[in-house]
């Protein structure tokens, strides 16, 4: 196993947490003409999934009557929700896969067909995640555009009065949802290259280069090997026949007939016939 699972699903958690948890607010001041109706600090207070439609404020009118309720504009919470459960999927996969690898490696290469579905998978993830940042990357641009006090205060009627003043307070801080776009695009990065590392496990490299070995199976032996002429029985078979070329060579050592004064050795009865060219030779 060359992949390894545990950046992917640490940068997963870090993406959809940054984002699903967020709660923001801004604050805005209306002050009228008449102080007595201003209200100098509206809190406006917003949360994932940015639902921004269902969030009203209640300003007031410097007209001595009741305060309006006006809505934010904008629903953005499909890429807000795309975006935190791909990465929940993702972290949920990452953990499935690491299970795998640790407890049952073996049965994953097997046949290579674990390895194929990982891929599949994978390259899956790889194109959510690119929809998802990119989806929610715009959503963000959005959201941050709807809750700008700045453009807030002009929803309000009071403040299109000269004599009544109308200003921002305090800024919604979204560094936490720049960073979950960050980690979004950074997990299309590492699930990209995870690709490749998934691919040469899948043995489809070797297949279009023609050099894929479905099985390991060994080639058998050639027939030749065990037949009688290369065998030890047609080996045996033919000791024997030179073994009958010799005419049943029988040496007798006996020595009945030694004489010292001759200096001559002489062995009785030893008499070798020749039966073969070879032993006259």
């Amino acid at each position: 196993m060359k992949r390894v699972e545990e950046s992917p699903r640490i940068f997963a958690i870090f993406a959809f947490s940054t984002c699903g948890s967020y709660s923001g607010m801004f604050k805005m001041s209306v002050e009228c003409k008449n102080r007595s109706e201003s209200d100098l600090s509206i809190e406006v207070k917003f949360e994932y999934p940015f639902r921004l439609h269902q969030v009203y404020i209640d300003a007031p009118t410097c007209k001595g009557e009741s305060p309006e309720r006006l809505f934010l504009i904008g629903d953005y919470s499909s890429s807000a929700e795309f975006f935190v459960t791909v990465g929940v999927f993702s972290f949920l996969y990452s953990m499935a896969a690491l299970s795998v690898y640790v407890f049952i490696l073996e049965k994953y290469r097997e046949g290579c067909k674990g390895a194929q579905i990982d891929f599949v998978v994978t390259s899956v993830f790889t194109f959510f995640w690119l929809v998802a940042s990119s989806a929610w990357a715009k959503g963000l641009s959005d959201v941050k555009a709807a809750t700008d006090p700045d453009k807030v205060v002009l929803l309000i009627e009071a403040c299109d009065e000269p004599e009544n003043r109308c200003r921002e307070v305090h800024d919604p801080v979204v560094s936490g949802l720049n960073t979950s776009v960050a980690f979004g695009f950074l997990n299309l990065i590492l699930w990209g290259g995870n690709l490749w590392f998934v691919f040469k496990e899948t043995g489809w490299m070797a297949a279009f280069g023609g050099t894929y070995a479905p099985s390991q199976e060994k080639a058998p032996a050639p027939e030749s090997f065990g037949q009688e002429g290369y065998g030890q029985e047609g080996y045996a078979q033919q000791g024997d026949a030179y073994a009958g070329t010799q005419g049943g060579y029988q040496p007798d050592y006996g020595q009945g007939g030694y004489t010292e004064g001759g200096g001559d050795y002489q062995q009785g009865g030893y008499e070798q016939q020749p039966t073969s060219f070879a032993n006259q030779m």
